[in-house]
């Protein structure tokens, strides 16, 4: 018993590592730089905070380089994606850009005049005589009204200006005329292909 005693009373003096932070320093420093430590066990504490901040900044260095390399092939990896889909995103010339927006006008009036609903086959009219209006004045015709711009019209040069007048007659008849102006479907598919000859005659759409 007495030799147990001893045993553990010796034990317990001795030094106790696991409680010894400069002792885990020590190890973490000899582990990380192969270096051992300083004269009667001190601990070199400059030496050490100097070959972290090498080891930083080794790790910076290569973190960087990563980096870079990563942003170069992002860089030409879009480079060569945009070139791919260049076609994409050309500007359209004015023309084209207008012919683009006129089918889509014209596809709008169309599917209001195939609607069941009068008020669709009037706004379908009205939408028209809107597009006629403006060839009239991209042909350089001038007037307040699309009546006075067809009245300055050659019908030599307008093969169809008699359908532009009629198609606009009716226009005005929804205009002016309202509720009380009956408006067929056969009216109007008749007056929205007149409207279309305008425009074709003219390569509108």
């Amino acid at each position: 018993m007495e030799r147990m005693g001893t045993s553990i009373a010796t034990t317990s003096t001795g030094p106790v590592h696991f409680l010894n932070i400069e002792y885990f320093f020590r190890l973490i420093y000899t582990a990380v730089f192969h270096l051992s430590p300083g004269p009667a066990g001190s601990f070199d504490y400059g030496v050490l905070l100097s070959n972290v901040w090498v080891f930083v900044t080794g790790v910076a260095y290569v973190a960087c380089l990563g980096l870079l390399a990563v942003l170069a092939y992002t860089t030409i990896y879009m480079n060569q994606l945009k070139e791919e889909e260049h076609h994409l995103y050309d500007t359209l010339e004015p023309k084209d850009a207008e012919n683009i927006t006129e089918h889509s006008r014209w596809a709008h009036i169309q599917a209001l005049v195939e609607s069941p609903n009068e008020n669709d086959w009037r706004q379908a009219i009205i939408e028209a005589d809107i597009m006629l209006d403006d060839i009239l004045t991209m042909r350089g015709f001038t007037g307040e009204s699309v009546g006075e711009k067809l009245k300055q019209a050659n019908p030599q040069s307008f093969r169809t200006l008699e359908d532009a007048w009629e198609a606009h007659k009716v226009r005005n008849d929804i205009a002016h005329r309202g509720s009380s102006f009956r408006l067929t479907g056969q009216i109007a598919y008749r007056t929205i292909g007149r409207y279309l000859n305008v425009f074709e005659e003219f390569h509108l759409i």
